[in-house]
């Protein structure tokens, strides 16, 4: 490993990490001029995150309205609790389901217990693509809804970094 980072240098690093990679053929050389580092430093602290298990991957957000897929929809059921891992573990394994992951039931107002996101570009194709889903998988007889999202209001990765200046304690 290369020279450790600062703390001051390690908590910029986050706190560009969570705006996103620059748009460059070398995003972490990029990231390390900004914080007054080399690209193997910040590369290294990146390694060192992830062995912590800080986080487990580097992703991105795609701007999913941008390429044309305005259709899009959220599928809830309400699954049997000694059912819920493997009826997840198959529907986030299927086509088309972008995102699947299991909440609490907020009852008596809300009995849903599995989301499953569907991105598409229209309406009625979602709701085609989720029928035969449901069919497939032997899964139409439990109760769900479909619902389309309206209105975008903020798309961006996790922010867990505290502000430039911000005091970490809060």
């Amino acid at each position: 490993m290369n020279i450790t980072l600062s703390e001051a240098q390690s908590m910029a690093l986050r706190r560009l990490l969570e705006t996103g990679l620059p748009l460059t053929p070398r995003p972490f050389q990029a990231l390390a001029e900004q914080i007054e580092a080399s690209e193997a430093q910040v590369l290294d602290q990146m390694r060192l995150w992830h062995e912590q298990g800080l986080f487990r991957r580097v992703g991105l957000v795609v701007n999913h309205r941008a390429l044309g897929f305005c259709a899009n929809a959220m599928l809830v059921l309400d699954v049997p609790d000694a059912l819920v891992d493997e009826v997840g573990r198959r529907l986030g394994q299927a086509p088309g389901i972008n995102l699947c992951y299991q909440r609490p039931r907020r009852l008596p107002q809300w009995q849903y217990n599995l989301f499953c996101m569907i991105h598409g570009r229209q309406r009625d194709r979602v709701e085609a693509q989720v029928q035969a889903l449901l069919q497939e998988h032997l899964l139409d007889d439990l109760p769900h809804q479909l619902l389309f999202s309206t209105h975008l209001f903020k798309q961006c990765g996790g922010r867990f970094a505290a502000p430039a200046g911000a005091s970490i304690d809060g």
